[in-house]
């Protein structure tokens, strides 16, 4: 994943091991259809090393008007990839940029991750946050059961946001869109719970479209659009993802046994294992 150099505060969507802790009662048909969702999201993750597609990203500062004062448009191989097993993972994400860029002669947002806002279903998000569901309704042709999330306060959050070297974490709220039968996650949307506004950090919204996967047997839907929009005191700006050519592959890797990771008093750890790179948000000089 390529790193740039950060003038302004990471905003970091970890995906962090969570504690589960005690649930938040449901109604029964909300709990089924909840279930249904975190069960679509867990084979989601179990299938992401077979998963590969084309992501284009816009890259957008908006005046005080709301329009674009400077736009620049990136294509990248783009590809998640998982440490672990469907309930117990580290994920990270990979880009590739295809061809080469022009400079910006201003600072722009590089935003990492957001794709990846259904894990608030999985088993190690689930309890962090409550859950509420809205009558069915109609979405081009597909019956679909908006359910209403709100990060539960004092809970881990799958969020946070580093600023001057600590870690702010940040309640979502938001809705996702499931569909009636299935609980496949169609669309999500989400903001902050909470003004951050002492922070630096005025608003901060995400929407995520899904769409069915590639491979027809699979139950799960995947990443389609995303669009991240975040506004400071000073600046504002809009990032569009779109994933598309999905392709499906498998892959194994071994490590070179020669190849020694160095602890921090730099003995040799031959159980060590790489790192997660987190997704982030972070302005792009």
């Amino acid at each position: 994943m390529r790193k740039n150099p950060s003038a302004w505060p990471n905003l970091v969507l970890a995906l962090l091991l969570l504690v589960p802790g005690g649930a938040f009662a449901l109604p029964a048909d909300a709990a089924k259809l909840v279930d249904q969702a975190q069960q679509q999201v867990v084979d989601y993750v179990g299938k992401l090393a077979d998963l590969h597609c084309t992501e284009d990203v816009v890259q957008e500062k908006l005046r005080a008007n709301n329009n674009v004062e400077v736009s620049r448009h990136f294509e990248y191989d783009y590809f998640l990839y998982m440490q672990g097993n469907s309930y117990d993972f580290q994920l990270s994400e990979s880009r590739l940029e295809i061809g080469t860029a022009k400079p910006a002669h201003t600072s722009m947002l590089l935003s990492n991750g957001f794709s990846t806002l259904l894990l608030v279903f999985h088993p190690y998000y689930r309890n962090g946050f409550e859950f509420s569901q809205g009558p069915a309704e109609n979405r081009d042709g597909r019956f679909v059961v908006p359910v209403h999330f709100v990060h539960i306060s004092g809970a881990r959050s799958p969020a946070a946001m580093a600023l001057r070297g600590r870690e702010y974490p940040l309640d979502l709220e938001g809705t996702a869109w499931l569909d009636a039968s299935t609980g496949q996650v169609v669309r999500m949307d989400a903001g902050l719970a909470k003004d951050l506004t002492d922070v630096g950090l005025r608003t901060f919204k995400v929407q995520v479209d899904y769409a069915p996967s590639p491979n027809n047997t699979d139950r799960f839907m995947v990443p389609a659009r995303a669009v991240v929009d975040l506004e400071t005191p000073r600046q504002h700006w809009r990032n569009i993802h779109t994933f598309h050519n999905y392709k499906t592959f498998s892959a194994e890797a071994t490590q070179d046994p020669a190849v020694k990771v160095k602890t921090p008093d730099g003995a040799a750890d031959p159980q060590a294992t790489p790192q997660q790179s987190p997704p982030n948000l972070k302005e792009q000089p």
